[in-house]
């Protein structure tokens, strides 16, 4: 081989430069999880949130949400109580004609005792029979006794009071300092009446929502909710069971987010910039800040709905948060129970100076023990090693920089293309494809 003729170039890539280049990391990248959306049979749809996607999605079905039927109306009622099946009357019948059926001549009045209301809403009179009175006020159903018994006792006066049964009482069970089962007084008793009576609810519950039980109906609200609208403070029924209970639903957060856990909801409705915010936003120095995900999976019911519904059960929704759009848009998309708020982790690029010292004397030795082997063999009065630095990407587009260390003979002439020699790793290129010489220095 020519004295004069230029030797080779040496791509350094050992080891321990290979892993300065990969660092570890906690969450997966954008593309790691959605290179595959596209492809037919890939199991899931990928969308990326914008204005334009919203009103597609703001049709599509429900997702976890709690099994309820709304809240009633607040509506109103009778002042007073109302007779109702269960309930159990004394009748104290005053009559004084002398040849009365129903008192002893030293009596002038008759009580009856323990007349309960049957499931058809009559009790039994005697010398009368049955007499309806379920849904009739005390007075009423006096009246209507005393009526019934003036065909035997003209004269004869009736007083009524009542023992309310089952279905003239409610049942606050849980989430207050005095549980228990609550005689209605009125036909106009609310539910946020009836939570004071039971103490009110306790400052450390967080979120607190009210359900009510009412026949083999479900309906919830939180009680933010009830406290802003007064026209949501329902009047009970007899029989009502209330419930008040920390709100159970959570969302699940991951990644390079501010914290991983389950994140309980704090309020009934939930956007996506909220619950970034309720995470802690997402890592400065790990986050990527155009690929945070929300992964969401619907019932199967939900792709029979054909443009209101989509495409998959599995569904990607991709938030770029550098984009006025991004940032708007995530506003105004509801998050359910149980999505996941992925932020995935940005790429990172290490240049050879981020190595240790100790790995840069130890490649530059190599270097000059390389040089003076070919020294020896070529007879080159002197060959000193200098390096090129420049970034390539990997081909799942994630940028690689990368140490080009080149030996110059003493003339500091450039080396030729022909005898360059490049050392790969598996997957990785470190030289970019649009290389040319001579290599500017």
């Amino acid at each position: 081989m020519s004295k004069s003729r230029i030797i080779s170039v040496l791509a350094l890539v050992t080891l321990g430069l290979a892993g300065c280049s990969t660092l570890p990391r906690g969450a997966a990248l954008e593309n790691e999880i959605t290179k595959d959306a596209q492809l037919v049979g890939s199991g899931f749809a990928f969308y990326p949130v914008t204005r334009a996607l919203l009103p597609a999605v703001d049709a599509w079905p429900a997702v976890n949400v709690e099994r309820s039927h709304g809240w009633p109306a607040a509506g109103g009622g009778s002042n007073s109580q109302i007779v109702a099946p269960s309930d159990t009357l004394r009748v104290l019948i005053w009559d004084s004609s002398e040849n009365s059926l129903l008192t002893a001549q030293t009596q002038r009045s008759a009580p009856i005792e323990n007349l309960v209301v049957d499931e058809s809403g009559r009790v039994f009179v005697p010398y009368v029979g049955q007499v309806q009175v379920a849904g009739m006020s005390p007075a009423r159903a006096r009246q209507t006794i005393e009526n019934r018994l003036s065909t035997i006792a003209p004269g004869a006066q009736v007083q009524v009071s009542f023992e309310p049964g089952i279905l003239n009482s409610v049942d606050l069970v849980s989430g207050v300092s005095r549980p228990g089962n609550f005689t209605l007084s009125n036909r106009n008793r609310s539910i946020l009446s009836l939570i004071s009576q039971g103490g009110g609810i306790s400052s450390n519950m967080r979120n607190p929502r009210i359900k009510l039980m009412r026949g083999g109906t479900l309906y919830a609200t939180s009680v933010d909710r009830l406290y802003d609208t007064p026209g949501m403070d329902a009047v009970l029924r007899g029989g009502d069971k209330v419930i008040v209970e920390e709100d159970e639903r959570y969302f699940i957060s991951l990644g390079a987010a501010g914290k991983e856990a389950l994140i309980p909801f704090e309020r009934d409705y939930l956007n996506a910039l909220e619950a970034i915010s309720m995470i802690g936003g997402v890592a400065d120095t790990r986050a990527d800040p155009e690929g945070i995900l929300i992964l969401r999976e619907y019932p199967r019911s939900a792709l029979a709905a054909g443009a209101k519904g989509p495409r998959e059960q599995r569904v990607i929704f991709a938030i770029d948060m550098t984009t006025a759009d991004g940032l708007f848009s995530a506003k105004n998309l509801q998050i359910y129970p149980e999505d996941v708020v992925l932020a995935t982790e940005q790429t990172v690029v290490v240049s050879l100076e981020a190595c240790p010292c100790s790995l840069l004397h130890s490649l530059y030795g190599l270097l000059h023990l390389f040089s003076e082997r070919l020294h020896r063999r070529d007879g080159l009065a002197s060959c000193s090693p200098i390096y090129y630095r420049g970034i390539t990407r990997h081909p799942s587009l994630q940028p690689i920089s990368y140490e080009i260390w080149v030996l110059r003979n003493a003339s500091h002439k450039a080396i030729p293309e022909p005898h360059l020699q490049v050392i790969k790793l598996p997957h990785v290129s470190f030289l970019p494809e649009n290389w040319s010489w001579p290599v500017p220095f």
